[in-house]
């Protein structure tokens, strides 16, 4: 019987290794998986490449893991907000590398690794320092730098509703990454509020199924300030 359901984050992220590369869906605060990347922390992985659209908010989270000095490298299109002063301090102190990588190049790096190609022209960057020494192509006329897909050995990502199965769902905008990201990765670990019965999931709703996705784990679902969401019992 497959029954992907985990425990616990803690037996979700079991086999996480040293230096690996880590797809973390969320944008900006939509999103994030908060209780896998603190999952991740506990675990104790270090020298990790981290993927995700920014480089931390405050100092939880995505945060909290470069603070931890568990990252040694970060892509993103994203870096610097308001609050983004441990990304700052470490990038600043030579103890963080960054890759910084537009947007959408960022999503269709993700992707195209998923979908097996193995590289594609984009110009997205082209003559600036973002193209760096990668080959630059003309294509009726215009110019496209070459971009190599991102892989990644296990993703991180926040849905809304899953089955043991592994097929999942998401809420509006908290999409976002995470299901380009679970088709990139050997290893897809997702965050669900609900447990769906096997075939209770309408199939015109999953957006990832279940052959990308290797453990989900249910959370209560954070009550806030506004009074959006029940804490789940």
């Amino acid at each position: 019987m497959i029954d992907k359901i985990a425990a616990s984050v803690a037996d979700a992220m079991a086999g996480v290794r040293d230096g690996a590369t880590v797809l973390i869906g969320g944008f900006g605060t939509a999103g994030i998986p908060n209780e896998l990347i603190d999952g991740l922390i506990a675990h104790g992985a270090k020298d990790l490449t981290v993927v995700n659209n920014n480089a931390g908010n405050g100092d939880t989270g995505l945060a909290a893991l470069l603070k931890a000095g568990r990252v040694r490298k970060i892509i993103c299109s994203f870096p610097r907000q308001a609050d983004s002063f441990v990304f700052d301090e470490l990038y600043r102190s030579g103890k963080l590398e960054l890759e910084l990588v537009p947007q959408g190049n960022l999503a269709e790096r993700i992707r195209a690794a998923g979908a097996g190609v193995g590289a594609f022209f984009c110009p997205t960057g082209f003559g600036t320092q973002l193209s760096g020494d990668r080959e630059v192509r003309e294509i009726n006329g215009k110019k496209y730098v070459l971009e190599f897909p991102i892989h990644g050995d296990v993703a991180l990502i926040k849905a809304e509703a899953g089955d043991r199965w592994g097929n999942l769902i998401y809420r509006k905008a908290a999409r976002n990454f995470g299901p380009v990201m679970a088709m990139a990765s050997k290893k897809t670990i997702a965050t669900v509020h609900e447990i769906a019965e096997l075939g209770t999931l309408d199939p015109e709703s999953i957006v990832t199924p279940g052959i990308f996705v290797h453990h989900v784990v249910k959370i209560d679902r954070v009550a806030t300030q506004a009074g959006g969401f029940k804490k789940a019992a």
